[in-house]
């Protein structure tokens, strides 16, 4: 990397450490057409607690004929073994998902909503002004009983419905929430419609108009730009991402809503930059590893296929054998006596004639 490349670089960079959410055993599994059994999610959900994440959204309190993948959520809530130095969260869309949820003692709550009308109307069944009133009375709930609060605007960079979304619309709902006492809102692009320079700009006015109010992108590689929005955000200074392991999830509400970013992929590209995400990369793709067999079919990770940018293999079988014989073959051909020259066999016959 020349000077210039790297004071450019330098320039634009974002945060020394991140905190990435693992979202798979909530936003990965709630649309696998398999249900995975409880046993399964709790290893699950014990083997990411021992990857090093800063939190882990476990489960979703929803109704159980909304999302029948996730109807154990408090039996997986009770069950998993909780790590040290691990938040881990729960989504709840409604006030009944949040007295569940109350019961089995998350760290933190994550309500959500969408940004466009159309999409909140079929996500939520209620009008974005409904699930405004609700979110607000939820937050205030919440604070009597002492469980922080975060806050997930779906689709605010596109929605598969409605197409682009009004930022200010995002910003003003966001400023609601934040005036509320949530500690957090997460900003999702719920059907990977978000491209680079549109994540950096709505990342840099949050920043900017809500400085005290904890930001997370939450992003989808739909159509391959995931991690270029993820550094987008970076460089606008977020500090936080929501991340699936082996790229798994997607909206059941949303047309076209594949996977979310891939978790390991998140860490390796952060950890090559030399970013401190906390996560132990190499635990991780053991979990990634297991996957195809706990939601029985493959999954798209690049990175367990590839391995990390540094690992090495070994050269093919016969390049010693072949680069050996040549090298011998040359030193043959130098060590060989050499036959004289013609010029030089003639050369005293020749100057005794002169």
């Amino acid at each position: 990397m020349s000077a210039a490349t790297f004071a450019a670089f330098a320039a634009s960079a974002g945060p020394a450490r991140i905190e990435i959410n693992e979202v798979a055993p909530r936003d990965g599994l709630q649309i696998e057409p398999v249900v995975v059994p409880t046993d399964a999610k709790v290893a699950f959900l014990d083997a990411l607690s021992a990857c090093g994440f800063a939190r882990i959204e476990a489960t979703s309190f929803t109704s159980a004929k909304a999302i029948p993948a996730l109807a154990d959520a408090e039996a997986v809530m009770h069950r998993m073994a909780r790590a040290p130095g691990v938040r881990y969260t729960a989504l709840v869309p409604n006030l009944r998902g949040m007295e569940r949820a109350l019961s089995c003692r998350p760290d933190e709550l994550n309500l959500v909503m969408s940004a466009s009308e159309t999409h909140n109307r079929a996500n939520l069944r209620m009008t974005r002004a409904q699930s405004q009133a609700q979110l607000l009375a939820m937050i205030a709930a919440a604070g009597q009983a002492g469980v922080p609060v975060n806050v997930s605007l779906s689709t605010v960079f596109g929605c598969p419905f409605e197409g682009e979304v009004d930022a200010d619309a995002v910003m003003a709902l966001a400023a609601s929430f934040a005036a509320a006492g949530a500690a957090g809102i997460t900003l999702c692009d719920t059907t990977g419609m978000a491209y680079p320079t549109q994540v950096a700009a709505l990342c840099e006015r949050f920043r900017r108009e809500l400085p005290q109010a904890g930001l997370t992108i939450h992003l989808h590689n739909t159509r391959g730009m995931g991690l270029a929005n993820a550094l987008a955000a970076w460089q606008a200074g977020v500090a936080r991402f929501d991340a699936a392991a082996g790229g798994l999830g997607g909206c059941p509400y949303a047309p076209g809503a594949s996977g979310n970013v891939s978790t390991e992929e998140l860490v390796h590209m952060f950890a090559s930059m030399g970013v401190d995400t906390g996560v132990d990369l190499g635990r991780l793709l053991e979990v990634v590893a297991g996957l195809p067999e706990l939601v029985l079919r493959d999954t798209p990770s690049q990175l367990l296929s590839a391995g990390p940018r540094l690992r090495t293999h070994q050269p093919p079988a016969w390049m010693a054998a072949h680069f050996a014989a040549q090298e011998a073959a040359q030193q043959a051909l130098q060590q060989a006596p050499q036959a004289p020259h013609e010029d030089s066999r003639n050369g005293s016959q020749d100057g005794a004639r002169r």
